[in-house]
């Protein structure tokens, strides 16, 4: 017996849809939860919804699996049949982390969640912390980024489905690797999303870039709250998925006098507490406001940390000078900038944006850096470029060996995408399969409408629709063996190594961190502790002083010279000095 209940304070009468028959459910509350027990239901058992007089069967809002995708019937799962093999597993603390971030479907050759544990040795090795995948409940199509997910609590069957997950998840706690799940509740996909047919999910009295804004402060809120905060604790309940990263909360439109932040981060700590195990959630934003990682008692929204868009900006400008006349990019491009992304967080902390037009942010005053999660590459600065070109494509493997330097060295959280240890020769291109050829021709002609504003022709421009686009996309693991790509790779893994065994490395005080840089050579050397990282983005050497005659413990190159007194650094180079 399975007793189904659903939320559908829009109907008039609603059933469950089981084997052939139809069960009629009762409403149970003023707040429109509706429910019937079936005695031939129970795990493995496929069901629709159906409402009032429409012949249309629908899928549960809240399935947990939904092998035929999102316009297929929904089917019941038992989350406590799965063995676990991590009883004793505890996250390391998010402050020591290196994240890595991975789409399931282009990491491996298999795009799934098993495919991904056959390479989870590879991660280990390189020494990063925490695994970030890219979303992966159910979307529809074959393929795609994952950021159009309709069914929010179902994991994407053809990944490997619940089972799946969990598989990757017990695997990756086995190689001492925690779990963090990108989840996307600002928005549903535009295709197959059925919520609308129960209750009112989302509101036209706000919008997003992608439509009407998720229902977060009028009437019925309630229980649309509930949905997202059951859906993140159910990931980090029932898949053991050590934390969230939420993405773009800066499209929530909530002014309850509880925020929906605060809210899903105060019932994560009861979880935390209740579980005993180490439980982040990672927000990302635009606002440049450090209330999003103040804890409520101090009038904030109480996340772990937030993506710092500003370090990427600003170290991408100086490294590729020309991107600052594209977009948001015009606030930065000096070294002045990113010395203060370094030292300070946020760029626009307050003062005026160019490309907002008005001023913006506000100071980080008395937070740890370890607030702050820093990237030279992710999904969207690699996958929103025209053709998904990586850094090391644009810059060449010398200045991106000395952008992956700063990263790892810096006061931040640092951030690496798949791909990036290695310098991988394969683009992460935007890719997104509609069955609908109305929907899959929108999106295409809408990617080329957008690039042919910056110069690009609509032939250049990667069709989303295509498999070869989303294939192209995936990692080539036979490179890592050779040539650059095992250059680059050895440098990673160094870089990884020391940030995880320096004490000054792993300090996020701002106050311990000092950056001097010449605008005209292009150079900058930062100090944190007894570690100095120097860096020469300029077209010839530059001679540095050595104060203390600290001892080079990672060069870049071996053609830098380190005395008692100077540092010679040629063009494109990076080294790291220590008195630890």
């Amino acid at each position: 017996m399975y007793e189904f209940a659903v939320w559908a304070p829009r109907a008039k009468s609603v059933a469950v849809a089981v084997g052939g028959g139809r069960f009629p459910m009762s409403l149970r509350s003023v707040r429109g939860w509706w429910s019937v027990k079936v005695e031939q239901a129970g795990p493995g058992t496929d069901y629709a919804l159906l409402l009032d007089d429409d012949p249309k069967p629908y899928p549960d809002p809240r399935s947990l699996w939904q092998p035929r995708g999102v316009h297929g019937v929904s089917r019941l799962y038992d989350q406590s049949a799965f063995v676990w093999r991590d009883e004793h597993w505890q996250a390391p603390p998010l402050a020591s982390a290196v994240i890595y971030e991975m789409h399931v479907g282009t990491f491996s050759p298999e795009g799934t969640f098993d495919g991904a544990i056959e390479r989870l040795g590879h991660l280990a090795r390189l020494g990063v912390t925490h695994v970030e995948l890219m979303p992966v409940a159910e979307f529809p199509g074959d393929y795609g980024w994952g950021y159009d997910g309709v069914s929010l609590f179902a994991v994407k069957d053809s990944y490997g489905g619940p089972d799946g997950l969990k598989r990757f998840v017990d695997a990756c706690h086995r190689n001492n690797l925690a779990v963090l799940l990108d989840v996307v509740y600002n928005h549903f996909g535009p295709v197959g999303n059925y919520t609308g047919k129960f209750g009112p999910y989302v509101t036209n009295r706000h919008g997003t870039p992608w439509g009407d804004a998720v229902n977060l402060e009028f009437e019925d809120s309630d229980e649309v709250r509930r949905f997202f905060c059951d859906n993140a604790l159910m990931w980090m309940r029932d898949y053991h998925i050590d934390g969230l990263r939420l993405d773009a909360v800066h499209e929530y439109v909530d002014r309850s006098a509880i925020h929906f932040m605060e809210q899903l981060s105060s019932e994560a700590e009861v979880l935390s507490t209740t579980l005993g195990r180490r439980l982040v959630l990672i927000a990302e934003s635009d606002l440049n406001d450090p209330r999003v990682v103040m804890p409520p008692q101090a009038g904030g929204y109480g996340m772990d940390a937030q993506w710092n868009d500003d370090f990427h900006h600003a170290l991408f400008t100086v490294l590729e000078p020309a991107e600052t006349q594209r977009g948001y990019f015009s606030d930065y491009g000096s070294f002045a900038t990113l010395a203060k992304a370094l030292t300070k967080i946020f760029v626009n902390d307050g003062g005026y944006s160019k490309y907002r037009r008005k001023n913006h942010g506000r100071p980080v005053e008395g937070l740890s850096a370890h607030c702050f999660i820093g990237f030279i590459q992710n999904h969207d600065q690699v996958g929103n470029r025209a053709t998904g070109d990586r850094l090391e494509h644009a810059i060449g493997i010398d200045r991106a060996k000395v952008a992956l330097g700063l990263v790892l060295t810096s006061p931040v959280i640092p951030l690496l995408f798949q791909g990036e240890e290695f310098a991988a020769s394969t683009p992460f291109q935007f890719f997104a399969h509609h069955e609908e050829p109305g929907m899959a021709k929108a999106v295409s002609e809408g990617r080329r409408r957008e690039f042919a504003a910056l110069g690009w022709r609509p032939e250049e421009i990667p069709d989303p629709g295509s498999r070869e686009t989303y294939e192209r996309s995936k990692l080539q693991w036979q490179e890592t063996t050779h040539g650059r790509h095992a250059e680059m790779l050895d440098w990673c893994r160094s870089l990884v190594a020391l940030r995880r065994r320096s004490g000054a490395l792993n300090n996020g005080d701002l106050h311990h961190v000092r950056v001097d840089f010449d605008e005209n050579d292009r150079w900058l050397v930062m100090e944190r502790g007894g570690m100095k990282m120097m860096a020469n983005l300029g077209v010839a050497s530059v001679a540095l002083e050595n104060h203390g005659g600290l001892a080079a413990v990672l060069r870049s190159h071996e053609d830098i010279q380190v005395t008692g007194e100077t540092v010679l650094l040629p063009p494109s180079r990076f080294v790291v000095l220590s008195s630890e």
